[in-house]
């Protein structure tokens, strides 16, 4: 299992270079960037020298407001910079910031990203063979690429591609066509055993691959502290964060996994605005189900122990700062328990 580092949001390109080393002293195995307050490709491209050998990628840059063309030679130019280390993140995002943020078209999200992923494969393929650029679907069409602009061949792959995914259709589409899954922070084990991965199965198995040639990525929610009282504000950190996850619709199939019936009523409360009697409505069961809960001495025993067979790349989820102070000594401990 590899362990990954999640550059701070607040980071950017700025603040990238330092972040990047630090992960690189504590023996992490790559180093992922999130489309949030920054843009997520300019902090990789700042910080991939001050990392030399350690993987990069997004997790996860938004797709639709970017054109697959932008993207694939962005990605392009990230590969030969990390010397063939580069991973493509890509998610839909949900129709209000589509709409609303990006000001883009917003429709049959799944499909559409299936083209997405067709059409970066297609560029690609132009790019390193020279071939003429043929893409043509009902979302994206492409057929144009002069000399002029054809970045040519790299001495790498192609970039992998890792999508989000928490519905069906993603889920099958990771088994399809992709070369690893992100999965949201909010989950449980079990849903993960009983709905994820038998859905990534079903699409490798429609393309004649196999579920382990896919990576599955999460980080983990974290509950932790150096003493009862730095626990005790994780845990209600950690409450926090799962009853906003749980109050959307989206999210809802991990609770009904769980047999929680929470989701209808969370809705409703954040709808409202009515964040304590949210939190009201997670139980101490739901958190220590969802995040992993243990002293900091032994949060990567712990993380290990779960998730050891089930994911092939962790990152730790912090909340209320609970790691975010720790030194390198620290950091280079719960890696390696993490690692084991």
């Amino acid at each position: 299992m590899k362990v990954d580092y999640y550059l701070p949001p607040t980071a950017g390109a700025t603040g990238a270079p330092s972040q990047v080393a630090k992960a690189a002293a504590a023996g992490f195995d790559g180093v992922f960037t999130a489309d949030t307050g920054h843009e997520p490709f300019l902090p990789i491209a700042a910080g991939a020298a001050a990392g030399p050998g350690l993987e990069f990628g997004t997790a996860i840059a938004v797709a639709f407001p970017r054109s697959p063309m932008v993207t694939a030679m962005t990605a392009w130019d990230l590969q030969a910079m990390t010397g063939g280390r580069f991973l493509l993140g890509l998610g839909t995002q949900v129709r209000g910031h589509i709409v609303r943020r990006f000001s883009t078209e917003w429709g049959s999200p799944g499909p559409r990203l299936r083209e997405y992923v067709g059409a970066l494969h297609a560029i690609w393929e132009t790019f390193r063979e020279g071939v003429p650029l043929r893409f043509d679907g009902d979302f994206y069409r492409f057929s144009l690429m002069t000399p002029f602009f054809n970045p040519g061949p790299i001495p790498h792959p192609d970039p992998k591609v890792f999508i989000s995914a928490v519905g069906p259709y993603n889920c099958r589409l990771v088994g399809e066509l992709c070369d690893g899954i992100h999965i949201h922070p909010f989950h449980t084990v079990g849903y993960l055993r009983d709905h994820v991965v038998p859905l990534v199965a079903e699409g490798a198995a429609l393309a004649g691959r196999s579920v382990t040639d896919i990576q599955f990525a999460s980080t983990v929610i974290c509950v932790t502290g150096a003493d009862d009282e730095a626990m005790a504000s994780s845990f209600a950190a950690a409450r926090e964060q799962i009853a906003f996850y749980a109050s959307t619709p989206s999210y809802r199939a991990v609770l009904e996994s769980e047999g929680w019936d929470v989701g209808p009523e969370l809705s409703a409360l954040g709808a409202r605005q009515r964040w304590d009697e949210m939190t009201r409505l997670v139980s101490d069961e739901m958190v220590e189900r969802v995040a992993v809960v243990a002293p900091l001495d032994r949060l990567g025993d712990a993380i290990r122990a779960r998730y050891e067979g089930v994911l092939d790349r962790v990152g730790h989820y912090t909340l209320g700062g609970s790691l975010d102070h720790l030194g390198p000594e620290a950091w280079a401990n719960l890696v390696e328990d993490t690692r084991g």
